[in-house]
């Protein structure tokens, strides 16, 4: 029986809206820390801190790379180090979007048991999918570095670019993981259907080719491609050491904020339901 200072529960109807912002990013801020925990105890159940779970990050890639290389070596019948340059660091970057999209898309219908019991901003799931596939880009990075000095590609202050462009293709990727992290939980056949997703977009964006070998005509499919002026712009800078064009760098800026705004805006508006959709 209860007595008459138990506090009343109420249970309202779900209604979409926004939470309040300001209390919500200050709450997201203070678990900064719980987030790089989070994302490095998930790095150890991949088997990240050992020497070959770092390995097999930079191998797969590279192999990957060697088979495109000699498709295009044996029937487009052209080659060299700059082309493999260019297939080698686009796909390394390609793999930062892709593990980012493959670690959001569960990253909240697998929390379940950490969203029913605990009391958190549920962004910090998504957040911690792009942190891990950050971490697993950095190794790429390094090595590419050694790479690139084997083939004798060249240096220069424009390779510095790299540095804004890394950040863009962070925000595209923190974006489509909050988005793809909401999309899932209410459709989970998602999951299932994005390794053809991912292979499309490896397809259809400037890793097999070149930006600059592509037809006038064709060139207006970049900006439909969200990818497209990222990666152009990742290879002109750390490839050729040449300055991007200013287009390209405005075009995938633009694409980034967008879908982080937008993914954003959806995940907030449907946070409260997560529970009972999980």
């Amino acid at each position: 029986m209860y007595s008459v200072n138990t506090p009343l529960q109420v249970y309202e109807p779900f209604r979409a809206g926004l939470p309040p912002l300001r209390k919500y990013w200050r709450s997201l801020w203070a678990r900064r820390t719980f987030i790089s925990e989070y994302s490095r105890s998930e790095l150890r159940e991949q088997h990240f801190d050992s020497i070959f779970g770092q390995l097999w990050l930079v191998l797969n890639p590279l192999m990957l790379s060697a088979v495109y290389f000699l498709l295009i070596v044996i029937i487009g019948g052209s080659g060299g180090s700059i082309r493999y340059g260019h297939l080698t660091a686009s796909l390394f970057l390609f793999y930062l979007v892709s593990n980012s999209l493959s670690g959001g898309v569960k990253s909240v219908t697998a929390g379940q048991r950490l969203i029913l019991n605990t009391a958190f901003p549920r962004m910090m799931l998504p957040i911690s999918a792009t942190v891990i596939a950050f971490f697993k880009f950095i190794p790429t990075l390094l090595v590419f570095m050694i790479m690139r000095t084997l083939l004798s590609l060249p240096f220069g202050w424009e390779m510095l670019w790299s540095i804004p462009i890394i950040l863009i293709a962070l925000i595209f990727s923190l974006g489509v993981a909050i988005l793809i992290s909401t999309v899932n939980v209410y459709f989970r056949d998602i999951a299932s259907f994005l390794p053809y997703l991912t292979r499309t977009f490896l397809y259809l964006s400037p890793i097999l080719y070149e930006a600059s070998a592509l037809k006038p005509e064709f060139r207006v499919f970049q900006y439909f491609n969200p990818l497209f002026s990222i990666l152009e712009s990742w290879s002109l800078s750390i490839v050729h050491a040449q300055t991007p064009q200013l287009s390209s760098m405005l075009t995938a800026l633009a694409w980034a904020l967008g879908v982080l705004l937008v993914g954003t805006y959806f995940f907030l508006s449907r946070e409260r339901e997560f529970a009972v959709r999980l």
